[in-house]
């Protein structure tokens, strides 16, 4: 697939940088919807990444959707299924990413935009990031499950029923963001997470990964046997015997990712 408007680069210490790139504002068209879900799942089967971090080009992260090329257009039959299923699996292609995902939210992360900062295992944000739901203001609805994965009942309804956004300062003081910089230091801030992660077992990352999306909506004791389950899978693979050799041995480990 011809990608246009997501950007992609890989360093040598496996970290994947996606970025949206379509400006103004990054609002996520259906072509943005596609390429960033083809993206996400293309990072998910490279060998050479072992983390994500997910941002937007330019002043915005994502201002969500894209509310001008809907103005004044009649929609033709089945436009509002197809643009909803492509939505949901362009959020879900970060939920359900291989690899971690650290969202770096640089400005303004909207409605949709919101959506993929929810979707992402780690956040952290610019002084002058913020996410929104200004859907109320344009005639639309969306966000509410997202943002209720972040926010306290009452903040996430003020911010459905009047368009209230939350900055980064705030965002860091809730504890919905790991950290909040000035926005020359976001990048750089994400990076030191990412390669914190990385140095990690790719196996055990993955399995780790895909035990928390799993347990997110189970009960205590089927979340906690699932874990158990992932643990006993985790224990057969050879970086799960080298790190605990390196930890008898008080050294560090090196991990193959099998």
């Amino acid at each position: 697939m011809e990608v246009e408007l997501i950007d992609l680069e890989v360093d040598a210490d496996g970290v994947a940088i996606v970025s949206f790139n379509n400006p103004p504002v990054n609002a996520h068209s259906m072509q943005v919807l596609d390429e960033i879900a083809y993206v996400m799942d293309s990072v998910s089967d490279r060998d050479d990444v072992r983390v994500v971090i997910l941002t937007g080009k330019g002043k915005v992260f994502c201002a969500g959707a894209d509310i001008k090329s809907r103005a004044g257009k009649v929609p033709q039959p089945g436009d509002h299924w197809q643009g909803s299923r492509r939505a949901r699996e362009a959020y879900h292609s970060v939920m359900e990413c291989q690899k971690p995902v650290i969202g770096a939210i640089n400005g303004a992360a909207l409605g949709g935009g919101l959506a993929f900062a929810a979707s992402c295992d780690i956040l952290i944000a610019s002084e002058k990031g913020c996410l929104g739901l200004p859907e109320i203001d344009v005639g639309l609805l969306g966000g509410g499950r997202h943002a209720q994965r972040l926010f306290s009942h009452s903040l996430h309804r003020r911010m459905m029923l009047t368009g209230y956004r939350v900055f980064g300062p705030e965002l860091y003081r809730l504890g919905i963001v790991e950290a909040c910089v000035a926005p020359e230091e976001l990048m750089d801030a994400a990076m030191e997470l990412a390669r914190e992660v990385a140095s990690k077992s790719p196996v055990a990352i993955k399995l780790a990964k895909h035990a928390l999306n799993q347990i997110e909506e189970m009960s205590l004791r089927d979340g906690y046997r699932f874990e158990q389950s992932m643990t006993g899978q985790l224990g057969k693979t050879e970086d799960s015997k080298e790190a605990m050799l390196a930890f008898a041995e008080k050294r560090k480990p090196v991990f193959k990712g099998r």
